[in-house]
């Protein structure tokens, strides 16, 4: 604009030395000018640079972003909601599943393509891992758990029947004992009173005795009686 006689030049004294002072303003006018260029031709590309490097920083996002989608569509193919059979369909009909999903609008469709094609292939674990196979193999677990819950409560019992009757003969057995030795202990003290009796009765009787023949001879207990 200066060269064309827009604008003013710039004014600015400058001497080297001894030499004399000259007008150095258009020089630095053109010098600065220049400058600007370049830093406006620099600036594009080094933004692209810094978006490329923004990319690369943010890759552990995109990757979050896409195994994101991928539990979506790998949730809905356990669920039953992909019926086609054909790899192009069934990659299309998960790609339309996942753009419509309010959780999923804000992602690229680079994304969500890569999120489709892996929920396509793993479409037989999907099939495996089914949400009615998964229910019914729970529902079996839960039974077999309650037997098993069932069955240690009837040993349980068992074990307190089992302590309740061992614990019955022991008293059973103390009360034989005692029992036993109660009558030990009366025999002899039976014995103990009756010494008299004991002789008379191991001592043959006298024929001439008249009152012998009321006494009937007893042999005395034995004492495995």
């Amino acid at each position: 604009m200066s060269a064309a006689g827009v604008w003013p030049w710039l004014s600015m004294q400058a001497a080297i030395g001894n030499n004399p002072a000259i007008d150095a303003g258009p020089y630095f006018q053109v010098g600065l000018t220049c400058l600007i260029l370049m830093l406006a031709f620099y600036l594009p590309s080094s933004a692209r640079m810094m978006a490329l490097e923004s990319t690369h920083r943010k890759f552990s996002l995109n990757m979050q972003d896409i195994v994101d989608a991928y539990r979506v569509a790998h949730a809905s193919d356990r669920s039953g909601v992909f019926a086609l059979a054909s790899e192009f369909d069934a990659v299309k009909e998960r790609m339309h599943f996942l753009r419509d999903h309010p959780d999923l609008q804000a992602m690229e469709p680079e994304i969500l393509e890569l999120a489709a094609q892996m929920s396509q292939v793993s479409h037989e674990l999907a099939e495996t891992y089914g949400e009615a196979k998964v229910k019914r193999a729970r529902g079996f677990l839960q039974q077999r758990q309650e037997e098993v819950e069932l069955f240690q409560q009837r040993i349980e019992d068992a074990q307190t029947i089992l302590h309740e009757l061992r614990q019955w003969t022991r008293d059973i057995e103390i009360e034989e004992s005692i029992a036993k030795s109660q009558l030990t202990r009366l025999r002899d003290e039976l014995f103990e009173l009756l010494p008299e009796l004991s002789a008379q009765l191991q001592t043959p009787p006298d024929d001439s005795d008249p009152s012998a023949s009321s006494v009937i001879a007893m042999s005395p207990p034995r004492a495995a009686e």
